[in-house]
């Protein structure tokens, strides 16, 4: 027969109730067979496209009927389960009579809906019961007397590498041994039970059966079934007599395999575990992977030599024939539709589309049966003279030790045993007739009583029904509650309990329910120390039970109360079916966590899961560390966004879900990523399961303990440093507090932020901005100084560092202080400049609203515990443990009821002083840094105040003949209305030119080449003097020299000295443009823009004392015209000021106090502001002022404005 491809089907389900309420977005799109996904998070891009066998839509499109078999509605592509056997499983069972071996098996993550396609749920039967239901269909067809045939089924499962016999009650210790058949190159399980069945009804208690053990089995936790493979094996033959009477038998081998979830562990929490390579998590899929991927290029032809890596897993193994040899295979992979599934759908289809290149060779497999038994005979006579001779004898230039070829003939030597056993029981077999082996299958199948089979007693009886995480496995277990007593315990307890459970946390007596007439009651054994949770509360002392209640025995077994004689007893609230999702939320938030999905974004959503995942995991592992006496305890632990450690803070969207482990002897803490824990507790599953058989597990080295880690820096908590301050060039100090992951404040944090030059020297108080915008496009720097700490808890002595992340040169840098041993004050005085090429919008945004996480480490050292705590066992210590937090956490709470108290007396804004947790803390270290911008503003008001108190007092003792008001107030408008910016220029010898703007205008250059600072003005009633002294003249052609040499410098990478720099302060809206033309012009600025006050209502006069400037009608104006106030003394902060600003910030910056000292200074300055006002609107009407005659140049329209050149 030539080749023939894997088939491969994919197929997406519907939205399951949690998506919906999290308003899932559909990601899947089908159309005949391509199968197309969208990336949500990239709308924009061109969706990814796949082309398989089949590709079935059933997300929508449906209804139901009567009977509850979901069909497709009108017009709609909906792909029923009928349609999906006949599209898959038909072909398989059409296969199975034609002689050829068949495989099935399901792939996708778990809840894709794997188990829906291949069993089925309720009244939907999936491709297993159809194709069994209808393979004896046509066999109870046959009306040929010379063919009959022959059902065996056999289930396993196959968890932790180990094989596991769902039909049988006995399994023995690390499961079912595979063997390699010698002849065939074959993998068979030993001693794996298969069971003769005769009809659809025996294969469906057989399978009924197979379920439960699976269910107890991951009740018990030595599995849990989202991890476990399980596989279905149907061996169909039909033996034909022919004429002459010989027989020949046609053998087919059906395998139906329900892969474990493929959802991948966090790699990133894994990684660097040292016991990462010794968990066997999806080590079958990933081996399977790998053969997957191997026989793709083999069928492909892009390597000729390659070894399929069938021998990597038990998985593997036993799928050889299926995948690479003599089978007709069909794979079917289950998509989830939603988009915060992404990730693993789309795994899953590229793990289908490499499935679909591989090719396989099927034959027929028709033997005479006479010839087989012959075959057998001969094989074993073999065996056993190969066993009388010892084995095969090897020779020593093999290049083995004695001890290697000792052990390898030992090995050969059971793997000989074990195929002989293995063949006699084949002849045995055929030696029996199948009636006689029928007839002993179906006396067992009917004693088998897989619990809950009575669907009448339900009706009229309280009974308990199982939940398990997998929905497959909910309500398989049940137990009815008799009336009176029912006893729950272990099945080892004197007397045996009614209710036989086993597993962590399970005591020999561990409660007694109550049934009296239909009102039920539960009460733990007093003295056992059980634990019982009822709808996630902990069980103290008898409690009555309502209908739909939900009873947690131990660790991991879940039950429904359900009470058809009381119904009405149930809450209102309830859903219709209580889930495992539900009852895991329940307990989720009883411990504190939020479960409402309302408004969460997709990462906050994928936090929940997590969280709802690795809780029940933690409970187990908790249990497992009290039966074997680790001295460990494990609690789930959310690290907030502000909270991480390292990375652009600015890309924190959601909590990071942890499990922190503590030693209970000395305290010593470890946090585990997610992806470690779950590696670790497989690990612990797998030396529990030693424990239980049997094994010493008491001496193992503590390198293979997953119980056991090296000591490691710990962190003690965060800080969150503030940088608002960066955005206005101020400098900012502060003591932060050091909150760890619950909000409990574990010390402060000293540091220092500062701006300054490439090299680290302070910038000058200057350099301050009211508008950040004046920042974007220039170079900045800035110094981040760690000065000193102040831990409280002693155990952190041994040493303390303290570690942050910064973008520095557009780099991603991790900075790491010193290390300081052997105090709780540490004093490190650690600097770090932070340079930025070009400050960007998003570094203004970044300043403005983010932060940098400073994380406080301490050191860990392995010290001897108390002497008193090693009499105490596991449980013991996490009692007293838990008294310990508790204490302390009641004394934080009374100290911070106590400053609070003080604070609200002192504080007459009446804000809540109350810290909870990192977000509060982060708020007041905001707050304060909107002190220091809220100071620096104050003290210009306060400069402001005082320079218009000089002017007001400067004005009052000029004689009456001199007081002006116009200069006057253009004085005291251009202090008012300043910002007080600084825009700087470097303009050579401007003074000097500055005496002869009135004499002569400088000649512009007809090229441009070169920029000019305009010295003269052109406008209304301005007259040129005719005449020029010589030796103006010679400054005049000096000063465009210069103004040319300065062009000439910058072009060259010269830069004017700084004796040469003027300031020139602008009290103009036009500042930011200012200095913009400064920068692209080397400096210069064009004089006319800074020559009038920006008052448009009061004219521009001309000062007496000026004598060059001459008005027409020969007046002169007041040599304040062209001029400003000087601010100098405006611009200098007082030095008691800056004392008083210092004692202030030091005390935390009372705000409210803040500002009701500025508003008490623009009180102050409120009157000169009226007075402004007033006479700019009298000016509209022309009035005398003093007697002084209006200048002429009241009829220059144009704007003035007022400035300081010094």
């Amino acid at each position: 027969m030539p080749d023939e491809s894997v088939k491969v089907a994919v197929r997406v389900r519907p939205f399951n109730q949690r998506e919906k309420d999290r308003s899932a977005k559909l990601i899947i799109k089908m159309q005949g067979q391509m199968t197309t996904i969208a990336n949500p998070e990239t709308p924009n891009e061109e969706p990814k496209s796949f082309s398989f066998d089949y590709s079935y839509w059933s997300h929508d499109g449906f209804q139901e009927k009567s009977d509850g078999v979901l069909e497709p509605a009108g017009g709609s592509s909906y792909a029923s389960q009928r349609r999906v056997f006949e599209d898959l499983g038909q072909g398989v069972l059409d296969n199975a009579f034609e002689g050829y071996n068949c495989s099935l098996f399901a792939y996708g993550q778990t809840g894709s809906g794997k188990s829906y396609s291949m069993v089925g749920y309720g009244q939907n039967k999936g491709i297993v019961p159809i194709t069994c239901d209808e393979m004896f269909k046509t066999m109870d067809k046959n009306a040929d007397p010379n063919k009959r045939f022959e059902v065996t089924f056999s289930m396993l499962e196959i968890y932790n590498e180990q094989v596991r016999d769902l039909l049988s009650k006995d399994n023995p210790k690390g499961g079912l041994n595979v063997r390699q058949n010698p002849k065939l190159g074959l993998f068979y399980v030993e001693n794996l039970k298969r069971v003769p069945v005769g009809s659809y009804a025996e294969i469906e208690k057989r399978t009924d059966q197979g379920t439960a053990s699976r269910t107890v089995a991951s009740t018990n936790m030595n599995a849990t079934s989202s991890r476990a493979h399980t596989v279905v094996t149907i061996t169909f033959d039909q033996i034909i007599k022919s004429e002459s009477g010989s027989e020949t038998k046609k053998s087919s081998v059906m395998n139906l395999v329900d892969l474990a979830g493929s959802e991948r562990a966090d790699s990133t929490g894994a990684t660097g575990d040292r016991l990462k390579e010794g968990a066997n998590i999806n080590k079958s899929l990933s081996a399977l992977g790998n053969v997957i991927s191997a026989l793709a290029d083999l069928s492909m032809g892009t390597k000729k030599k390659i070894m399929v890596p069938y021998r990597d897993s038990v998985l593997t193994k036993l799928l050889q024939n299926a995948l690479g040899g003599n089978s007709k295979t069909i794979m079917i992979a289950a998509l989830s539709p939603a988009d915060i599934n992404y990730d693993e759908t789309l795994s899953t289809l590229r793990y289908a589309d490499r499935a679909k290149k591989i090719k396989n060779k099927a034959v027929v497999n028709e033997n005479p049966l006479d010839k087989l038994i012959r075959e057998l005979k001969e094989e074993n006579e073999r065996l056993k003279k190969a066993m009388e001779g010892g084995g095969v004898v090897m020779q020593e230039g093999a290049g083995l030790t004695p001890e290697e070829l000792d052990k390898m003939r030992k090995q050969m030597e059971e793997d000989i045993r074990a195929q002989l056993m293995a063949n006699q029981a084949m002849i045995a077999e055929n030696a029996q007739s199948w009636d006689d082996k029928l007839a002993e299958a179906r006396t067992e199948t009917e004693k088998i009583d897989v619990g809950g089979a009575d669907n009448s007693r339900k009706s009229k009886e309280a009974y308990l029904i199982n939940l398990n995480e997998d929905p497959m496995l909910s309500g398989v277990i049940c137990h009815f509650l008799n009336s009176g007593e029912t006893s729950v315990g272990r099945k080892d307890a004197s007397p045996v309990p009614n209710i036989c459970l086993s597993g962590l946390s399970i005591q020999k007596q561990h409660a007694v329910i109550f049934n009296k007439k239909g009102v039920i009651e539960i009460e733990s054994v007093s003295g056992s120390g059980s634990k019982t949770k009822i709808n996630g509360i902990p069980l103290t002392g008898r409690k009555a039970l309502c209908h739909k209640d939900r009873i947690l025995f131990g660790s991991n077994h879940m039950y429904v109360l359900m009470n058809p004689l009381k119904p009405e007893t149930a809450d209102n609230s309830l859903p219709k079916e209580i889930t495992w999702e539900y009852a895991q939320k329940e307990i989720a938030q009883v411990k504190g966590f939020a479960t409402g999905s309302a408004g969460l974004s997709k990462e906050q959503q994928i936090v929940q899961e997590q969280v709802l995942e690795i809780l029940p995991m933690v409970s187990e592992v908790n249990a497992v560390s009290e039966e074997l006496n680790k001295q460990k305890s494990f609690e789930v632990v959310l690290i907030s966004a502000a909270a991480q450690e390292g990375g652009d803070i600015t890309q924190s969207h959601a909590s990071k879900v942890t499990v922190k482990m503590k030693n209970l002897l000395n305290g010593n803490t470890w946090l585990w990523e997610r992806g470690k824990f779950i590696t670790r507790r497989y690990l612990i599953q797998e030396l529990y399961q030693k424990f239980l058989d049997g094994e010493n597990i008491s001496n193992i080295p503590k390198e293979q303990d997953p119980f056991w880690e090296p000591t490691e820096d710990v962190l003690i908590g965060t800080s969150n440093l503030f940088l608002q301050s960066l955005s206005y060039c101020l400098d900012f100090e502060d003591t932060l507090n050091i909150s760890d992951y619950k909000g409990q404040e574990e010390g402060h944090l000293k540091v220092k932020l500062e701006p300054c030059d490439n090299k680290g020297k302070p910038i000058d108080e200057e350099a301050f901005v009211d508008d950040p915008h004046e920042l974007l496009n220039k170079p900045y720097h800035f110094k981040l100084t760690v000065e000193n700490a102040n831990i409280h808890k002693s155990r952190f002595s041994k040493g303390i560092m303290v570690k942050y992340s910064v973008k520095n040169n557009g780099k991603v840098e991790e900075v790491k202080t010193p290390t300081v041993k052997n105090t709780l004050t540490p004093t490190f005085n650690h600097s770090k400049v932070i340079s930025i090429p070009k400050l960007k919008q998003e570094n203004l945004d970044f300043f403005e609203s983010g932060c940098i996480t400073l994380s406080i480490y301490g050191i860990q050292e392995d010290t001897m515990p108390d002497p008193k705590l090693l009499k105490l066992n596991t449980r013991e210590l996490r009692e007293a443990s838990m008294y310990q937090d508790l204490r302390a956490l009641t004394i934080n709470q009374e100290l911070r009821q106590m400053e609070n108290m003080e604070n609200s007396t002192a504080n007459a804004s009446g804000r809540r002083a109350t810290m909870f947790g990192n977000e509060i803390a982060s708020d007041t270290s905001h707050l304060k840094t909107e002190v220091v911008l809220l100071q620096r503003k104050y003290e210009r008001l306060q400069q402001k105040e005082r320079r218009m108190q000089q002017i007001c007092e400067e004005w009052s003792k000029k004689p009456d003949g001199e007081k002006q008001f116009e200069p006057f107030y253009r004085a005291v408008s251009a202090v008012a209305n300043s910002t007080g910016t600084r825009l700087k220029t470097r303009v050579q010898m401007l003074n000097q030119m500055l005496k002869l703007q009135k004499t002569v205008a400088l000649p512009s250059y007809k090229d441009n080449s070169s920029p000019m600072l305009r010295l003269q003005k052109e406008a209304p009633g301005l007259q040129r003097q005719k005449t020029m002294d010589p030796s103006m003249l010679s400054q005049v052609l000096q000063g465009q020299k210069y103004v040319r040499q300065m062009a000439l410098d910058k072009s060259d990478g010269k830069h004017a000295g700084d004796g040469d720099t003027i300031s020139l302060f602008v009290f103009d809206e036009n500042e930011h443009e200012l200095a913009q033309e400064a920068s692209q012009n080397n400096g210069v600025v064009d004089y006319h823009k800074v020559a009038h006050h920006h008052y448009p209502d009061l004219q521009l006069s001309k000062a007496k004392t000026d004598s060059v400037i001459e008005e027409k009608d020969g007046t002169q104006g007041d040599q304040d015209s062209f001029g400003s106030v000087d601010l100098e003394p405006y611009m200098n902060a007082d030095p008691e000021d800056s004392a008083d600003r210092s004692k202030r910030f030091t005390q935390n910056g009372n705000r409210t106090g803040l500002l009701s000292d500025i508003n008490t200074k623009r009180e102050v300055i409120k009157p000169a502001r009226n007075a402004v006002s007033e006479y700019s609107a009298n000016k509209k009407t022309p009035s005398k002022s003093n007697g002084k005659r209006p200048s002429s140049a009241d009829n220059n329209k144009t704007e003035s404005s007022a400035c300081v050149l010094q």
